[in-house]
């Protein structure tokens, strides 16, 4: 009975310890907590396209690559460097196995070569729809969130516009069934067209079917182009991706082509809070260090409008 009264007193004194201690450290300032930054930085792997297509790169090191090399955490991979590999079971479980060792986000697959979505034919549309399958299985393997595709067609602005859609839409209903999304780039041709896309996405009309709008490729051809800034600002309310192309800087670390500032600030108002992905394309650096050009202007740009 000595023994119950004295643990009871022994456990009322260290309960009241504990609650005192409770009220104490309720009275301290709360810890600072460093806020998330409002994007973070990927990597495109067209961005060193001259190593993986001239071999001295491996293809299969890509997230090793992109965090080892560059202290990036997000990839957006190329289709291209992985032809008649889609379905092939070791690549995509080396490919998975070292984006978790690494912590590296596998974002998206760029898809190119599998036929236009827009193609003024019926039957080769639906034939490319099939084609892109296999990248929607695959990003579904990865854990990307998306596949990138183009919007290419033929004909009047409202027949390209009608058939990129009807394309489009059904890739759509495949990706959803897998829980993928199908984002378009503006890519050249009518696509590079801000207004134009745009409209064609509206057709579309599933959440799943979005844009990644590219800061560089609005060259519509015959030597025409359309305003970067306005095609981007028409772009972002459906981003789900955003490309940070670059081609050259100036001395003060600019890229010259574009006004980062201007471009992110654009982003940024649409409310987009995702990843920005480099995607070096010039020739005035080698690829290593256009990429780390790259990611120092977003870093700064990131910073002064935090």
């Amino acid at each position: 009975m000595l023994s119950q009264i004295a643990n009871r007193r022994s456990f009322l004194q260290t309960a009241g310890a504990a609650l005192m201690g409770g009220f104490a450290v309720s009275r301290l300032p709360a810890l600072a907590t460093v806020a998330e930054p409002w994007f973070k930085i990927g990597l495109a792997q067209w961005s060193l396209h001259k190593a993986f297509f001239g071999k001295t790169l491996d293809p299969i090191n890509f997230p090793s690559i992109a965090k080892k090399d560059f202290g990036l955490s997000g990839v957006e991979y190329v289709n291209q460097f992985y032809k008649g590999k889609a379905e092939d079971e070791a690549t995509g479980n080396e490919l998975l196995k070292q984006s978790k060792d690494m912590g590296v986000e596998n974002i998206l697959i760029m898809c190119d070569g599998e036929g236009n979505l827009g193609d003024a034919d019926a039957e080769k549309r639906k034939q490319a729809v099939k084609n892109h399958h296999k990248w929607v299985n695959a990003a579904k393997f990865l854990g990307c969130h998306s596949i990138r595709v183009n919007a290419a067609s033929s004909g009047t602005y409202e027949e390209q516009l009608g058939r990129a859609a009807e394309g489009l839409a059904a890739l759509t209903e495949y990706g959803d069934s897998q829980g993928i999304n199908v984002i378009v780039e503006n890519h050249g041709g009518l696509s590079s067209n801000g207004a134009w896309l745009a409209a064609v996405i509206k057709k579309v009309n599933h959440p799943r079917c979005g844009t990644l709008p590219d800061f560089g490729n609005f060259n519509l051809g015959n030597g025409k182009t359309y305003d970067r800034y306005k095609g981007v600002e028409e772009l972002m309310p459906f981003a789900k991706g955003v490309s940070a192309k670059s081609h050259d800087f100036d001395a003060e670390g600019n890229e010259k082509h574009t006004d980062y500032k201007k471009m992110l600030n654009l982003v940024r108002k649409a409310g987009y809070k995702g990843w920005v992905s480099v995607e070096w394309e010039g020739g005035s650096l080698s690829e290593p260090e256009g990429i780390k050009a790259t990611v120092k202007l977003l870093e700064r740009v990131r910073q002064e409008n935090s």
